[in-house]
């Protein structure tokens, strides 16, 4: 993957006063997550999620850490972190997933006899296609549209989860919430000094030297 922001780490803002106590709990907490850890899902949903979560974001396979998004996500769940809203033909956020997650198994299982985590990456896509097309038809997805379940909960909680990590706020050069310092410079094409700087074809070196110098 392309370095757009070289040299940046949104980390080295930790302990400037670009974040308060609250957000450094919280960013703490985040890069504690363990990978490998579920709570809400069974062992087989989260397979199922975990493949999903790969193919809706792929990540980088040169990547040392990557952004934990299913566990993330396994979390908000666990701890019934909802949206404060929701679309009113989608059954609950837990009901939602559950539903969906069984719905996914059973559609696998009837295109190509096996679990969604084992197809090949190809028929996985295909199957996330149809899905968001609405075009399935398995009993397990109930009075659920298939189609409102993958804009309105699985595109939006896997992207929200992976977003919401600093790997992902490197990648596009996010600071992290603006708390308490906030942003000033709000014109088109203008940053703050404590801002990532974008790398252009030939100036890369440049941007590399202003970012290990802005904190």
């Amino acid at each position: 993957m392309t370095d757009r922001y070289p040299g940046y780490d949104v980390l080295t803002k930790r302990n400037s006063p670009s974040w308060n106590d609250q957000t450094r709990r919280v960013v703490d907490e985040r890069l504690a997550i363990d990978p490998g850890r579920h709570r809400f899902c069974n062992d087989s949903e989260w397979l199922t999620l975990t493949a999903i979560c790969e193919q809706v974001v792929p990540q980088p396979a040169d990547r040392a850490h990557p952004v934990p998004i299913a566990a993330m996500l396994d979390e908000k769940l666990c701890a019934n972190s909802g949206d404060g809203y929701r679309n009113g033909r989608l059954p609950s956020m837990r009901e939602a997933w559950r539903r969906g997650l069984r719905a996914f198994e059973a559609e696998a299982r009837e295109r190509h006899g096996c679990a969604f985590h084992q197809l090949a990456a190809a028929q996985q896509v295909a199957l996330l296609t149809a899905v968001q097309n609405g075009q399935v038809d398995s009993p397990a997805w109930g009075d659920m549209p298939p189609a409102l379940f993958f804009t309105d909960r699985l595109l939006h909680d896997i992207v929200s989860a992976y977003y919401a990590h600093p790997t992902a706020w490197n990648e596009i050069g996010f600071g992290g919430p603006a708390s308490p310092r906030g942003y000033v410079r709000l014109d088109f094409d203008r940053r703050d000094p404590w801002e990532a700087a974008e790398a252009r074809p030939g100036s890369e070196y440049r941007a590399r030297s202003e970012n290990a110098r802005v904190g």
